[in-house]
């Protein structure tokens, strides 16, 4: 078997696991792995202008396609930068490979320039997180790091290579070489058969889609099940676009935060929960002991210790989501059960009619639903959205509709600011070659935008259209006013100066060459859309839609679902 250069076989299971572009930012230390690209060809790369933005890129990219993003950094500070993408990614299950590069192997020890001891910082975070010390290890660590990246519950993992080890060669044969099998996490019959049993006793029961049905791609299953048994259904921030939220089956979002009014109704009249693919997430639950009621849980979850993580259900069952579903599906079949809706589902119906939020205020300042009526008319349901953490998240949950798996990517669990930028180059790159028309939008806060905001140069380098829609409450100016108010106790010895907008977003666009645009009244906000999705179609740019909405406002949330605040008027 002839010898070739180790990164040159690293690059070939790159390609063969589906990786056909990189982001990332080259350094000494992680120059033969980019040598060995430039070469061999078939991988796309992005130069980053921050590394966070890398893991954020790759995640986006991952969230679209299913499959495992790449993102690749040098030694010392570079995998350090990359700690929060591999958190956000743990958190939210998305399988991501990040690639760090690593001083000689015989420095190690002493101290040497950017030697730092990135696998055992990134082992909380990861899945897997190695260093190759010997070069013929290297194609088959690659290849058990997508392995265990995929494998049950989905996440990141990470691979450390000191340069010594890049420089080597090995004897290596792409054309006998293939990905590692990925054993299926099968329900366990009996299981199966109790959970159905369940459902067909309980008089109002829901069921709940979790993260995991986005991932398992079991969203037709979901559907199949829910019509076949006439089962309303919730889903978590995570599990938004598993069902469309027109359904007449759809019974909303619970929660104590991102939830509507008549999700929380729902649950709280409901008697069972099939939760699928769901951690019973704390902003999710809220106080626990209302959470659970008096009902029954039936927990489906890959993860074996997810389950009676957050407290005990009735009946645990470990098992892939859509393999579950398929299950559970054919048993109801082969007894001949079919559900007729009935009372419950009328009732579901009901309220998700009448416990509404209002979102037509036309008020200056704008109010935040006002701003998510508009984006649920303007866009159509192929529209892909990225989205973070803040307000606009909250009201995001409560008043975005989500109509299709895949295209609602929000950071849930870590909420590191600036992911948006960075994740929309992901999922906008991630469509190149499927659907290279297809519409990206992010939703940003003015204070989160301020972070990895250089990451717009990356797409303008690189021709990457998205829109950007701020929702500008002008944090910087409520910093002010929160020590003028004495906010949180707290004294700020620095005086900060704002203009009467906060910062300039619109002229921060023009800085990287892209545009953008203020919107002060409500009814420019439709015309600014247009002209925004005009703009980056021309440009192939990134495009800003500032929206100021009024500065002191706030969400619908509390400590329980049943005592939640409405901080606007809701309809009679």
């Amino acid at each position: 078997m002839a010898k070739i250069p180790v990164m040159q076989a690293v690059v070939e299971v790159l390609k063969s696991e589906g990786v056909d572009i990189a982001y990332g930012c080259p350094g000494a230390a992680i120059l033969p792995l980019y040598k060995a690209m430039e070469t061999d060809g078939g991988i796309a790369h992005l130069i980053v202008r921050h590394e966070e933005g890398a893991t954020h890129m790759a995640d986006g990219w991952s969230r679209t396609t299913g499959k495992v993003g790449v993102a690749i950094g040098t030694s010392g500070p570079a995998g350090t930068n990359m700690i929060t993408g591999l958190y956000t990614a743990h958190a939210d299950s998305v399988p991501i490979l990040v690639i760090t590069g690593q001083a000689a192997s015989s420095k190690l020890h002493q101290e040497a320039f950017q030697a730092v001891d990135i696998v055992e910082i990134a082992k909380p975070v990861t899945k897997w997180a190695v260093q190759v010390k010997e070069a013929a290890q290297a194609p088959w660590i690659f290849r058990e790091a997508f392995r265990r990246a995929k494998s049950g519950r989905p996440g990141p993992v990470l691979i450390d290579l000191p340069i010594d080890v890049q420089k080597q060669e090995i004897e290596w044969d792409a054309s006998i070489d293939a990905p590692l099998p990925i054993t299926p996490v099968e329900p366990h019959r009996p299981r199966v058969e109790r959970a159905l049993d369940l459902l067909l006793a309980a008089e109002r029961p829901l069921i709940l889609a979790g993260g995991g049905v986005i991932l398992a791609d079991a969203h037709a299953e979901l559907v199949e099940l829910a019509e076949l048994l006439q089962i309303p259904v919730q889903a978590t921030l995570m599990g938004k676009g598993a069902i469309d939220e027109d359904h007449p089956l759809y019974a909303g979002m619970t929660g104590i935060q991102t939830s509507q009014r008549y999700g929380n109704a729902s649950f709280l009249e409901s008697d069972l929960v099939l939760a699928l693919g769901a951690r019973f997430g704390d902003r999710h639950t809220g106080q626990l002991d209302v959470y659970q009621g008096d009902r029954t849980f039936i927990h489906v979850d890959i993860e074996p210790t997810q389950i009676g993580k957050v407290f005990g259900p009735d009946l645990g069952v470990v098992s892939d989501t859509r393999l579950f579903l398929r299950a559970i599906i054919d048993l109801a079949r082969e007894r001949g059960v079919r559900g007729e809706p009935g009372a419950w589902t009328a009732r579901v119906q009901e309220l998700k009619a009448t416990l509404t939020r209002r979102e037509d205020f036309d008020d200056v300042p704008i109010k935040a639903p006002r701003v998510y009526k508009e984006i649920n008319e303007f866009y159509s349901a192929d529209t892909y959205f990225v989205t973070a953490i803040g307000l606009y998240q909250i009201w995001g949950g409560q008043h975005q509709k989500a109509p299709k798996p895949r295209h609602y990517q929000v950071c849930g669990q870590a909420g590191p600011l600036g992911w948006e930028i960075p994740a929309a180059i992901g999922v906008k790159t991630a469509l190149a070659k499927s659907d290279p028309d297809a519409e990206v939008v992010g939703i940003v806060g003015d204070y989160g935008f301020q972070f990895l905001v250089e990451e717009l140069a990356v797409a303008a380098q690189y021709d990457v259209p998205f829109v950007l829609i701020m929702i500008n409450n002008e944090y910087l100016g409520l910093i002010r006013m929160a020590e003028d108010h004495g906010g949180y106790g707290m004294k700020y010895e620095v005086d900060i100066h704002y203009d009467a907008y906060g910062t300039d977003n619109v002229k921060i666009m023009e800085a990287y060459g892209c545009a953008g645009t203020r919107v002060v009244e409500p009814d420019e906000i439709r015309p600014a859309l247009e002209w925004a999705r005009k703009e980056a179609d021309r440009t192939s740019r990134p495009v800003l839609v500032e929206i100021m909405i009024e500065r002191e406002a706030d969400t619908a949330n509390g400590v329980r679902i049943d005592r939640m605040r409405e901080y606007e008027p809701v309809p009679e």
